[in-house]
């Protein structure tokens, strides 16, 4: 018997009947509380063979414990117009039965064994599949044909072309703001206060501008790699 045995375990008991009479057979067991044999008894024809399931309850089970199991086989040729199999076993004479015994084996699976079944019942990993079953993750469904491509990759140089412009163009407001405070500095009727407000407007749009042109440039990189 093979563990484990946390559930019924069972083992097949195949008997032939090599002779040209019929033969009376019967499963005895030492521990008839933990087995169930069925048929535990019956008639097997000449040349015929019967199987019998011996079944071992669930149990305990301790290796360091052996098994003082045993069962026996006991057979006698059947009398002609048999009718009723106990009277049979009743009327027979010590000399005219047949017995054969068996001791009971108790096995648990070692682990190498049970990691070799493990790995038997995993699924083989399939590689380099063209179909996928579900929906993909977005980031790796993400397709992009050549047209697409080439559209991202012009967007992407015209934005950095517009940063270019807007670069050049803080460049010079920021040259003009430095002419005109040198001018508010030597202009001593003017407003130092209208000049510094217009200054720091004249400074602060072009700023905005650059970090608009920066976040599409951001968005559409970000696309194109994905």
């Amino acid at each position: 018997f093979s563990g484990p045995f946390t559930d019924v375990v069972t083992t097949n008991l195949k008997l032939r009947n090599p002779s040209e009479r019929k033969v009376c057979f019967k499963v005895k067991t030492t521990a008839p509380r933990r087995y169930c044999v069925r048929p535990n008894s019956g008639i097997i024809d000449p040349g015929s063979s019967v199987i019998v399931s011996v079944m071992l309850q669930p149990f305990d089970y301790d290796p360091n414990e052996k098994s003082k199991h045993k069962f026996m086989v006991q057979t006698t040729y059947a009398p002609p117009n048999i009718s009723d199999l106990e009277a049979v076993w009743k009327e027979a004479k010590p000399d005219e039965l047949m017995d054969s015994k068996l001791r009971c084996v108790f096995e648990m699976p070692n682990e190498n064994d049970k990691l070799n079944d493990i790995d038997a019942s995993k699924p083989a990993p399939v590689l380099n599949t063209s179909k996928q079953d579900g929906p993909m993750p977005k980031p790796h469904s993400v397709s992009l044909n050549d047209t697409e491509t080439r559209k991202l990759v012009e967007e992407c140089k015209r934005l950095q072309a517009e940063v270019m412009k807007l670069t050049d163009e803080n460049q010079h407001l920021r040259d003009e703001g430095l002419r005109l405070r040198k001018v508010a500095h030597s202009d001593k009727s003017g407003s130092p206060t209208a000049l510094a407000l217009r200054d720091n407007g004249s400074n602060s749009l072009p700023s905005l501008l650059v970090v608009i042109a920066a976040i599409f440039i951001g968005f559409f990189l970000g696309k194109f790699i994905l």
